[in-house]
C-alpha cells in the first residue's frame, strides 16, 4: 500500500512533572484508492491504522529545515532532499511511505517545548521514555517504538536505551559519543573547547533556550564529578536491539562512543557499522537507509530480512583517500588481530619490531612552534601490503620539566613518494589515520576496565610530576583502518598542539592548555615505549 504523508504539527506529550514537550507528527495517511478499498471492506484495520514509530527527542527545534540549520549550506553529498527535512534526523517523506510513524519532539526548554533544558543528562532521558510510552500508547501505533538518529539524537538514544522502557523496541545511535567526558569534552583530560563551545553557543543562540546546563559545553571541572558521572549511562542494561554506526574519520566525536558502547551494550543483537565519508551523508544516502530499514522492519515489524543471519559487523576497509572496500566480521576487536609491538627508538627516530637494547632520550619544548614542538618516529616502508584495523595503544616513558604536559598523538599515513595519505574526515575534510590525546597528569588508569590494547583512563585524581620523575603513560588511540601498500609505511608525532585539520576538535583554551617545559621521551633497555598496532592477517 502507498501512503501519503499527514502532518500533525504541535501535538503535546505530557510528561509526569506537568510539561507538555511539543512534537511534530508525520504518519500514514490513505492514498484515495485505499480508501476506496476500505469502504469495500477490502483492507483490514491494520493496513490503515498500526504503525511502527521512529521517534527523535532532541535541541534542535522541530519547525527549522535541515538547510537552515546547517551553516555550512545544505551538507556536501546528501542524497536526501525535501521540504521536511530535518538536522540529523530521519526523512519523514521517505520513511513514511515505508509505512512508519515519524515523531519529532523538541526536548524541554528548546524550539517549542516549555522548561529549563538539561541537555545529555539521564533527566532528559527519563523525558525521552515517557515520550516512548506515550507513542507507544498512540491510535494508530503499532506500539513498537524505535530511536534512531545522527549525533546529539544517537547520545539520547544509549541513555534512554538504559532506561529500558517498555515499548522501546530498536536503537540506531548514528556517529554520536557515549561517554561525554572522554568522547567529547576533555580527550585524555584535555579541554575539546572548540567544538563545544560552537555547539553551545549555535543552541543557545538559535534553539531558543535558557542558557544552557554544564553539562553541554566544555567543562572547566578537569576530574569526573558526580554530576558526569549521574549522567553516563549504563549501557550493560540496555537490552533493546542495537544497530551502532561510527565514522572512521570521525576521531573528536564521532567514532569512539559507538564502538564502546557496541562492545559494553546488555542487548542480546548487536549490529556495527564502521563506514567512511562526512558526518551526515552515509546516513542519507540510499545504501544507508536500505540498512537502516532491514534492521527496523526486522525488529519493529516482525519481518525476516536475514539480518540474524548475517555476520553482524560491517567495515569500511581504507585504502588511503576516499577508497575503501566493504568487509563482513563477526566480533570487535577482530578476534584473528595480531597485537603488534612497534618500539620506539631515540638514536635515529624509528620505529622497530625488536626493543632497542640501548637507553636513549630525546626531547621536544613544548612552548616552541613547530617543529621544534614535536617528535617524529617513522615505521620502516614496508615490504607487502599490512592492515592495521583496531584499537591503538601509545607506551611511552617519559619525563615533563614543567611537572606536566599535553600529549597530542597522531598516527600519520606516507606513500611511497612522501606524500601524507590522508582520509575523509566527519567534519574536517581531510585528516590523519588515527588520533589519541593525554594530559599527562591524568595518567592513572582503572585497572578493571583497561585492556591490554585500549587504556582507560580514571580521571579522578591529578598526578603531577617533579621534574626529574620518569613514569610510563599509556594514550589511548582512537580505533582506526589503515593498509599499508609495498613501499608505504606509518610515522608516530607526539607533539604539544593539535593538527589543525582536526578542526574543529581541537583544544584551544588558554586557560586549560599546558603548552611549557620540556617533554623527554625515554625509549631502549628498561624503557619499553611503543606502539601497540592491531596487524590483521588475511583470511585463510
Amino acid at each position: 500500500m502507498f501512503y501519503r504523508v499527514q502532518i500533525e504539527n504541535d501535538v503535546e506529550i505530557p510528561l509526569r512533572d506537568g510539561i507538555s514537550l511539543r512534537a511534530n507528527v508525520f504518519r500514514p495517511g490513505e492514498d484515495s484508492e485505499a480508501r476506496e478499498d476500505r469502504a469495500r471492506g477490502e483492507a483490514s484495520s491494520d493496513e490503515v491504522g498500526r504503525y511502527p514509530v521512529i521517534l527523535t527527542l532532541g535541541p534542535y527545534p522541530k519547525d527549522i529545515h535541515f538547510a537552515d540549520w546547517d551553516a555550512h549550506g545544505f551538507y556536501p553529498g546528501i542524497e536526501e532532499h525535501g521540504p521536511l527535512m530535518h538536522w540529523e534526523t530521519v526523512n519523514p517523506e521517505w520513511w513514511v511511505p515505508q509505512g512508519y510513524v515519524v515523531i519529532r519532539a523538541d526536548t524541554r526548554g528548546t524550539g517549542r517545548s516549555p522548561g529549563r533544558p538539561s541537555p545529555l543528562s539521564m533527566r532528559e532521558a527519563d523525558d525521552f521514555a515517557q515520550a516512548i510510552e506515550w507513542a507507544a500508547a498512540l491510535p494508530y501505533s503499532s506500539g513498537r517504538v524505535a530511536v534512531m538518529g545522527v549525533s546529539y539524537f544517537a547520545m539520547n538514544a544509549w541513555r534512554v536505551a538504559a532506561l529500558a522502557p517498555p515499548s522501546l523496541a530498536a536503537i540506531v545511535p548514528w556517529e554520536g559519543a557515549l561517554d561525554l567526558y572522554r568522547d567529547a569534552s576533555r580527550h585524555g583530560g584535555i579541554a575539546s573547547n572548540t567544538f563545544t563551545g560552537r555547539w553551545t553557543r549555535n543552541v543557545e543562540e538559535r534553539a531558543h533556550t535558557s542558557k544552557l546546563s554544564a553539562g553541554a559545553a566544555a567543562d572547566r571541572t578537569q576530574l569526573l564529578d558526580e554530576r558526569q558521572q549521574r549522567n553516563h549511562p549504563d549501557v550493560s542494561q540496555i537490552r533493546a536491539p542495537l544497530f551502532s554506526a561510527a565514522n572512521w574519520g570521525g576521531a573528536g566525536l564521532h567514532l569512539r562512543g559507538n564502538l564502546e558502547g557496541f562492545v559494553a551494550a546488555g542487548s542480546e543483537y548487536k549490529q556495527l557499522r564502521i563506514h567512511v565519508g562526512n558526518h551526515c551523508a552515509p546516513f542519507y544516502s540510499l545504501e544507508g537507509r536500505l540498512e537502516q530499514k532491514r534492521f527496523l522492519d526486522y525488529w519493529l515489524k516482525g519481518i525476516d530480512t536475514g539480518i540474524t543471519r548475517e555476520p553482524p559487523i560491517k567495515l569500511a576497509v581504507r585504502r588511503g583517500g576516499s577508497a575503501y572496500e566493504w568487509r563482513y566480521e563477526y566480533e570487535w576487536p577482530l578476534a584473528r588481530t595480531q597485537w603488534t609491538p612497534y618500539f620506539l627508538d631515540a638514536r635515529d627516530l624509528v620505529l622497530a619490531r625488536e626493543r632497542p637494547g640501548e637507553q636513549a632520550s630525546v626531547s621536544y619544548d613544548a612552548a616552541a612552534d613547530a617543529p621544534e614542538n614535536r617528535l617524529r618516529f617513522r615505521l620502516p616502508r614496508v615490504q607487502e601490503e599490512v592492515e592495521f584495523t583496531g584499537p591503538i595503544k601509545l607506551r611511552l616513558w617519559l619525563s615533563c620539566r614543567a611537572g606536566d604536559a599535553d600529549l597530542m598523538v597522531s598516527v600519520r599515513h606516507f606513500d611511497a613518494d612522501g606524500s601524507e595519505v590522508t582520509y575523509p574526515g566527519a567534519l574536517p575534510p581531510d585528516v590523519a589515520a588515527a588520533y589519541g590525546w593525554l594530559r599527562v597528569s591524568h595518567r592513572k588508569l582503572d585497572p578493571e576496565r583497561s585492556l591490554p590494547y585500549r587504556p582507560y583512563l580514571a580521571h579522578d585524581e591529578i598526578q603531577r610530576l617533579a621534574p626529574d620523575d620518569v613514569v610510563s603513560v599509556e594514550v589511548e588511540v582512537w580505533p582506526a583502518c589503515i593498509v599499508l601498500r609495498a613501499g608505504q609505511w606509518l610515522e608516530l608525532e607526539i607533539s604539544a598542539e593539535d593538527d589543525p585539520r582536526l578542526d574543529p576538535f581541537t583544544h584551544t583554551d588558554p586557560g586549560d592548555r599546558i603548552r611549557t617545559g620540556e617533554v623527554r621521551v625515554y625509549t631502549g633497555g628498561s624503557y619499553d615505549s611503543h606502539l601497540l598496532l592491531p596487524q590483521i592477517p588475511a583470511r585463510a
